[in-house]
């Protein structure tokens, strides 16, 4: 693993008229590390993920990837660096096929206008296969494949685009078992191949022998940051219940 850290955001605060999404927080993440992004509904995940990727700009605060500071005010000026986002309700045009849409916005094209259908079919399938997912052809339409078929895609696309960080916002939500299952063992493939990744989850249980460490949020404000090794799943529910971590040996 390369020292120092892919990811610094400092100090990020973000404000919604009234509502004060964020307040003064700071997230990291290191090369080649899962971390789970943790706490109740309104805790600030989602807001400081779409900082992250370039949806909202911050109120306050600096963001750092690999050492040099950035700004983003777009989420294309976000995939360029490297950072991709994988929503709950994955991104897809549900009328294109699994191709188009692999390479939506970044389609590839022969003689600089036109359409390279065969390689965007070809290398589409190649890549997913490469993260264990069989899918029939190329060609099928989007609003045919199941809920982890859709998030397959997402996920096959940061890989293709060469992602170097992942945030996912609640990937396994209203999945069935198994897709799920299958949703966390893609998402461990992009630890594998040395990519960085975020999650965002209420499934406490799902992320804990995922994730190799846990950030947790309440009301904007950042309450514990602990490596796996530190916290039951328990201990986690506890904190995220109560709003601190004071309870906690390791809490800070």
């Amino acid at each position: 693993m390369r020292a120092g850290k892919l990811l610094r955001m400092v100090n990020i605060s973000k404000r919604f008229g009234r509502v004060e999404a964020l307040k003064g927080v700071d997230f990291d993440v290191d090369y080649g590390e899962i971390v789970g992004l943790l706490g109740d509904n309104g805790a600030g995940k989602s807001t400081l993920i779409k900082i992250l990727t370039g949806v909202f700009p911050p109120d306050t605060g600096e963001i750092y990837f690999e050492g040099k500071k950035v700004s983003f005010s777009s989420p294309r000026e976000a995939q360029r660096l490297g950072i991709e986002a994988v929503y709950q309700e994955a991104t897809l045009v549900n009328v294109m096929n699994i191709a188009r849409n692999f390479f939506l916005g970044r389609e590839l094209v022969r003689w600089g206008f036109i359409l390279d259908k065969r390689r965007m079919a070809r290398e589409s399938i190649e890549v997913l296969s490469r993260i264990g997912v069989k899918i029939s052809s190329p060609r099928r339409e989007v609003s045919l494949l199941s809920g982890g078929e859709r998030q397959a895609i997402c996920i096959g696309r940061a890989l293709y685009f060469q992602a170097r960080l992942v945030a996912f916002d609640e990937p396994t939500a209203a999945l069935s078992v198994k897709e799920t299952e299958y949703v966390l063992d893609y998402i461990r493939s992009l630890k594998k191949q040395g990519i960085s990744v975020v999650v965002i989850t209420h499934n406490i249980y799902h992320i804990y022998d995922l994730a190799d460490r846990f950030v947790i949020l309440d009301h904007g404000n950042k309450i514990g940051d602990f490596p796996r090794s530190a916290v039951t799943p328990q201990d986690i529910i506890e904190v995220i219940r109560t709003g601190t971590a004071s309870a906690l040996k390791n809490g800070e």
